[in-house]
This record gives structure tokens, sequence and C-alpha cells, in this order.
């Protein structure tokens, strides 16, 4: 009996095989009944049997096991069924794990029943595995998708939920700065809880910054006229009222006035030279320089601190490499998620222009942006 007939005639204990692994699968979810279990089950057998059953040339051969086979319009059982799986609480491999289980069952009960040494076992073997295995392709490529756009959804929806908690912790606050009971002790403390709602809300706006890079959109820029030198100042003295013993010199040529975004500015400036607060050494200087060069506007700011290790210098700006390192416990001078590093460079890229870093225990770190004066 050729497989695809098989197939379609014994759907029933080939169904039955699926959803016994299936209910092996410990997931956190409550368990799925038989219609859970199976879900798209059929549909994908169903699928497999007809692709074997279509005439295929030689380069169509070629091209499945090149993964390039027939892309469909509409999203498939195999799509759907993994989909389902997600939302069941399966986990990508368990999901992988069906497909192996079907396909190893699916021969068992097939070379149980068919005679041995028949001409088209081999082939049927191939174009069965063929089938299984876009089947495979097209359910890893849903599941990923939906992971991330599930992460993406849920990082946009939390950085928004979090500001109404934030905004009342920041509103107490500032009503019982007003209470005039008030002693030292508890004056720190109003200014502690002040900073540290502050903090996280700077967290939060960089999680809703980076939503937005994820889900496509960007982080908005809206040029208007602007005066950098202002700005850069009013970083640098904000900065050193919060860090009385950071020693932070500001160097400018002037005023220096373009279309740029001033709030995303100043983000720029207040993240890059907040960093060299903290990893810089307490006695050193911050060297913070703004200046025209020709066409271009430069700003710098240099620390000397731990250098950066030159092999972690590509992923600075690099959200995901970064938590990586963090998450495997890194607590370099480079650890971190480095969301600040990232949205900083695409708001200087959104300006048309570009940062780089260098790092040595010699010169320090510094970091410099290159931005072009827009009249």
């Amino acid at each position: 009996m050729r497989l695809s007939d098989f197939i379609l005639d014994n759907l029933e204990p080939i169904l039955q095989a699926w959803e016994e692994f299936a209910r092996s699968v410990d997931t956190p979810m409550p368990a799925m009944d038989t219609p859970g279990l199976r879900d798209h089950a059929k549909y994908i057998l169903k699928t497999v049997a007809l692709d074997m059953r279509t005439a295929q040339t030689p380069q169509e051969q070629i091209d499945k096991s090149h993964g390039l086979g027939p892309v469909r319009k509409t999203p498939s059982a195999a799509h759907r069924h993994a989909i389902t799986r997600l939302m069941s609480g399966f986990t990508l491999d368990q999901m992988v794990s069906e497909y192996r289980a079907l396909r190893s069952s699916v021969l068992r009960l097939w070379l149980r029943e068919t005679d041995k040494g028949e001409e088209h076992q081999v082939l049927d073997m191939i174009r069965f595995n063929e089938a299984i295995d876009q089947a495979l392709v097209e359910s890893i490529a849903a599941y990923g998708q939906a992971v991330e756009t599930t992460r993406k959804t849920v990082l946009g929806v939390l950085g928004h939920d979090l500001r109404t908690p934030l905004g009342a912790v920041t509103l107490g606050a500032d009503l019982l700065r007003e209470t005039e009971t008030l002693g030292s002790r508890g004056k720190r403390i109003i200014e502690q809880i002040t900073t540290s709602a502050q903090n996280a809300n700077q967290m939060v706006n960089d999680l809703l910054d980076l939503a937005r890079c994820n889900l496509g959109t960007g982080i908005p820029v809206r040029p208007e006229n602007t005066d950098l030198t202002s700005v850069c100042q009013s970083v640098v003295d904000e900065l050193s009222v919060a860090h009385p013993k950071a020693n932070i010199l500001f160097a400018d040529s002037g005023v220096i006035t373009g279309e740029y975004d001033r709030s995303r500015m100043a983000q720029v400036f207040s993240n890059l030279i907040g960093n060299a607060v903290r990893h810089g050494k307490v006695q050193s200087p911050i060297n913070v320089s703004l200046h025209e060069d020709g066409p271009s506007v430069c700003f710098s700011v240099q620390n000397l601190g731990e250098p950066i290790p030159a092999n972690e210098l590509p992923s600075l700006f690099d959200p995901e490499r970064r938590y990586t390192k963090y998450s495997q416990g890194d607590s370099g001078s480079s650890s971190g998620l480095g969301l600040g590093l990232f949205i900083a460079a695409q708001i200087v890229e959104g300006h048309g222009g570009r940062i780089e870093v260098e790092s040595s225990l010699v010169q320090g770190t510094m970091f410099r942006v290159t931005l072009p004066i827009r009249a």
C-alpha cells in the first residue's frame, strides 16, 4: 500500500498515537481534552498525503531540500497548530518533538502493514519526510513569529501601564514634601522616593522607546530650531546637582543651533554623560565637548575608568546581545541591558548622524556623536 493511501485510511490510529504523545508533554497549563490534543493534526496529515500524491519535478525536490517549498497564501494547518500549542504552554522543543513522534509512528505503523521491499517504499518515505519537514518549517516559523509579536506587545503595554502607578508615587511624594511637620529625616526619605520614581519613570520611557523600535514605528524625532549648547549645558547642570562628587567639565565652542529634537537630544546627552558618571573614576574629570566641525556637530564625553573590552564594543548598542551577557552574570563595565545606549543610537540615527565609542586603559572611554548641521 502506498504511504499516502495508508495515512488517509488509518487516520484514527495515527491520531491516537499523536494524542498519546501530546498528552505526555508536561506544560504549566491545565490538561487538554482529546480535541485540544489533536487540534490540527488531522488536517496536517491530509495535507501531507496530498503533497505526496502531487507530481514533483527534480528541481522542486531540490528546492524543498533547501527549505524553499511552495509558499502558502493563507495560514496552513501547521501554522495554526503552532499558535495553538504556544497558547497551550508548549515550548518550541516540545512542539518539534510532536513532529518527530508523528514521523516515527506513521512509518512504524505503515511498515508493519506493508510488504517489505516494494519499489515505491523508498520514494514514499522520501516524499513523506519532505512533507513533514515542510509542515515543521511552517510551524516553527509561526511559533517564532507569535512569540516575537507577543513579546513586543507585552513590552509596550507594560511600559504604558507602569506610568500610572509611577505618576501616583511622584504626586504623593510632592504632596508630602509640602507637609510642614516633616523633619530632616522625613525630607531625605521623600527625596529618595522622588529620585527612585524618576529613575523608574526613565526606565519606563526606555521600554516604550524599545517597544516602538520593535514594532517597526521607530523612535519619533521631531526637529525644531534648537540651541544644542543650552540643551547640553542644562543636562550637565542637572547631572552635577544629582552627582555632587562628579567632576563634569563642559567645553563648548559657542552657540550651536539647528533643526534637532530638543527633548530627544537631551536624552542622548543625559544617557552618555550619565554613563560616564556611573562608570568613571570619582576623582577623575569627565570631559564633555560640543563643537562644530565643518558641516557637522561633534559631541563627545570621556571618562577614565575600567575600559570596555574590545570584544564587547560591537554589542554595546545591541540590547539583545547585551541581554545574553547580562543573563550569564556578566558584571563588567558593559553589563546591563543597554537600553539607554540602544535608544541613544536610534535617536542619533534618526537625526542622520552616527555614534562611536573607543575605550582603552590609557585614554579611558570616549563616546562620540556626529550630527549633520541642519539650519
